[in-house]
């Protein structure tokens, strides 16, 4: 049948309008592709006590009877079996035949409060009627690796987002010259998990972490090379992405967070490099954190400078204190009486500092300070000395941002095995940090391999008390 003249308009009308459909869409694309995914944004709650969050983390695993929560009955029975009345548990190193390991640690009550602290922390101490001490923390697992992933991640395995990286999605990030999202590692190395257990995971590239390095210039390169003005820097970034969005597809996350780095570097190098600049600081400042003395100078610079970035915008930083091989962590096999005292004379006095120069700057009220490992220790002695890990129980603190201090939530039993009272998850602990920032775990939530995913993965609760 030959075509008819209202055949051949029908046919070319509907070809025209999918080459209109399909401009239409590629218009959208690039309208899209310039909204900044890193923008701030409204949390889900109305007038949330937190905008920013500092995580201390203490990497392998500070031992709880020696730190925050004394047992007398420990130390009497130190030396001898455990007695069967508080149960098992499961270990990786320790013997059939161990014994109870008392603590060499003097406890005594601060503040008005009267929150037993151990000598590790004198100058910690002065800040306890600002601390929510929470005894009764719990895990699932007693390795470092996947212990360290569901401390950060919900998970015990790779590949799913951070904490850090959830927030900075569904908050963005109030700095336009400055990461969301800051991981200060310790200058001895990785920890078990490496840097997985701080990534994005399956959200998109754009809301990993910035790491920063250690020392008195944590960025590299944020001066301008010798002969290159700030024009000319400035045209050279917009023809690299004039010719990056010409040529981005729509499904390339890597390329665009990509290009998102590198506007995000120019602007730290022509605006930020104030914010690195501690010497402007007091004297009195630096001396509050350690910063110019051994061994207090390289966690005091991390945390003074964790305080200036939240005071800059930057949603979250993590400090870490430990890295490299098991001791140079807090990870006491061998001798936690050497290990502990040396890993706490390297943090104490720089987070106190931390604690007092946030409050007194009217910062501690909106930024939420956390506290802790991915385990504490065992109650019996590894090799006579030491402490093996222990995921049953161990404790965790938070400051700021809201959180009712001078207090102490949970309890364990009277060696330091089981929780008995109140027993608070890794994902409580996250569902707490997500209600001070005014989040709701549900709505947090991404579409993964056809599931909506959360950082909380099944339902946690709100720590009722210290909120």
């Amino acid at each position: 049948m030959t075509p008819t003249r209202r055949d051949f308009l029908r046919t070319s009308f509907c070809g025209f309008g999918s080459l209109a459909f399909l401009s239409l869409l590629e218009e959208e694309r690039l309208r899209a592709s310039q909204i900044d995914p890193l923008a701030p944004r409204p949390p889900h709650r109305a007038n949330p006590k937190a905008k920013a969050v500092i995580f201390l983390y203490m990497a392998g695993g500070p031992s709880h009877m020696d730190t925050f929560d004394p047992k007398p009955l420990l130390n009497r029975l130190s030396g001898q079996p455990r007695p069967a009345e508080f149960g098992g548990a499961r270990y990786q190193f320790i013997q059939p035949d161990a014994r109870l390991l008392g603590s060499a640690r003097r406890f005594a009550r601060h503040g008005q409060s009267g929150i037993e602290v151990s000598d590790l922390f004198p100058h910690l101490a002065r800040c306890v009627d600002d601390i929510a001490v929470l005894r009764s923390c719990h895990g699932d697992m007693v390795v470092h690796s996947a212990a360290q992933y569901e401390l950060f991640t919900g998970r015990t395995v790779p590949g799913s987002p951070s904490m850090g990286s959830w927030l900075v999605y569904g908050l963005g990030s109030e700095s336009r010259t400055l990461p969301g999202y800051v991981v200060m590692a310790d200058p001895h190395g990785a920890v078990e998990a490496g840097q997985p257990m701080y990534m994005h995971g399956f959200l998109p590239a754009v809301y990993q972490p910035t790491m920063f390095r250690h020392g008195p210039r944590p960025v590299r390169n944020l001066d301008l090379p010798e002969g290159v003005s700030l024009a000319g820097r400035r045209e050279t970034l917009r023809l690299i992405n004039d010719l990056n969005q010409a040529n981005l597809p729509a499904d390339d996350e890597e390329l665009a967070a990509r290009i998102r780095t590198y506007e995000l570097a120019f602007r730290m190098q022509t605006e930020a490099p104030q914010v690195f600049d501690l010497t402007a600081e007091s004297r009195q400042t630096l001396e509050l954190y350690g910063i110019g003395s051994e061994p207090t100078d390289d966690y005091g610079r991390r945390c003074l400078l964790a305080r200036r970035l939240v005071e800059n915008g930057v949603r979250i930083v993590v400090a870490v204190s430990g890295g490299g091989p098991g001791n140079l962590q807090w990870d006491a096999h061998d001798n936690i009486d050497e290990n502990h005292p040396r890993m706490a004379r390297q943090v104490d006095r720089p987070i106190a500092g931390l604690l007092t120069d946030l409050k007194r700057r009217g910062l501690l009220d909106s930024t939420l300070v956390i506290w802790g490992g991915e385990f504490g220790r065992s109650p019996e002695a590894q090799g006579g000395r030491g402490r093996d890990h222990h995921n049953l129980a161990f404790t965790t603190w938070m400051a700021g941002g809201g959180i009712k201090g001078g207090q102490v939530v949970g309890k364990t039993d009277a060696i330091g095995m089981r929780i008995v009272e109140e027993p608070i998850h890794f994902r409580d602990l996250h569902t707490t940090i997500l209600h001070q920032l005014g989040l709701e775990q549900d709505r947090l939530s991404y579409l993964h391999l056809g599931r909506q995913e959360r950082l909380t993965q099944v339902h946690g609760r709100v720590i009722e008390k210290i909120v």
